[in-house]
């Protein structure tokens, strides 16, 4: 047994190294980061083929909701573009144009976010859908994990008392302030919750329904979406949703303590910051091993 305590200057606070996650959750999690990386890139590669989003179920090519291209300006210089709903802005060397091997190159994401590198559809489409069936079991296995696993209920399911600090927790995040303690707050849970049973379903659901042999088997899954071209477009919204929300994930582990956050998806111990034990000994104790 290993434990690391330090009493604060009052000697009522001392530092403990609990085990908060599991084995499982632990390869889950670095199994899927690789997995949605290869999904978001691949994705990438397969939207350059035609960078434009649509509703309902054909592409109408004059009124998409959302598009990426490029045009030559009054003065004949290419312009790269980005369109949302007839309203456009350049976005000149990231979006539209891009540099590739030091000359100007006309594609919707450049070269350095798709997989592969190049312009090729067809191997895009394969890294995609590898990391796809990956992604899916995994995915499946974990929320079967999360509703068996009474340990993993009692970690992301909200409670009263949760409820009661949201208030709290609410502001200690605007003040960039981080409570080290053995448990997830009510923001935690219910933005994990939003992911793992709305967001990632959706994904799945709406990635299948672009699929020719899950059409055909399931065709009411499209109609259920609004459609093919609709699919497609909910398909986009929720990659770009998880991309935001690793990026506030990572953003987050930064600042509420790189070290300890990283430790405790590889070996599981996570160091917390408990009431200091009295005299009486009554104090709860949870150390990893």
């Amino acid at each position: 047994m290993n434990s690391s305590q330090s009493n604060n200057a009052s000697g009522t606070e001392h530092a403990t190294v609990v085990k908060r996650h599991g084995w499982f959750t632990r390869v889950w999690h670095w199994v899927n980061a690789l997995a949605l990386l290869v999904l978001l890139m691949s994705g990438l590669q397969i939207f350059n083929a035609h960078p434009a989003l649509y509703w309902g179920h054909d592409s109408t090519f004059s009124s998409p909701l959302l598009s990426i291209g490029a045009h030559r300006d009054d003065n004949g210089q290419a312009v790269g573009t980005l369109t949302i709903d007839g309203h456009s802005l350049v976005t000149t060397g990231v979006l539209g144009i891009s540099s590739e091997n030091g000359e100007p190159s006309v594609r919707a994401f450049p070269s350095w976010a798709t997989i592969p590198g190049s312009q090729w559809l067809s191997l895009g489409r394969q890294w995609h859908f590898t990391a796809a069936w990956v992604f899916a079991v995994m995915l499946v296995l974990y929320l079967v994990y999360s509703l068996v696993s009474r340990q993993r209920r009692r970690l992301i399911a909200p409670n009263r008392d949760d409820a009661r600090e949201f208030g709290h927790t609410i502001v200690e995040h605007m003040k960039f302030r981080f409570e080290r303690v053995r448990r997830y707050n009510l923001l935690q849970k219910l933005t994990y919750l939003a992911v793992l049973f709305g967001l990632l379903p959706l994904m799945i659901a709406s990635g299948l329904s672009m699929s020719p042999t899950m059409d055909a088997a399931w065709p009411w899954l499209p109609t259920l979406l609004g459609g093919h071209q609709s699919a497609r477009t909910l398909h986009f919204v929720c990659a770009l949703s998880l991309t935001l929300f690793f990026v506030v994930h990572l953003g987050l582990v930064l600042v509420s303590g790189l070290f300890n956050n990283l430790r405790s998806m590889i070996t599981g111990g996570y160091r917390i910051s408990e009431p200091a034990m009295g005299s009486d000994g009554k104090h709860r104790s949870e150390v990893s091993s």
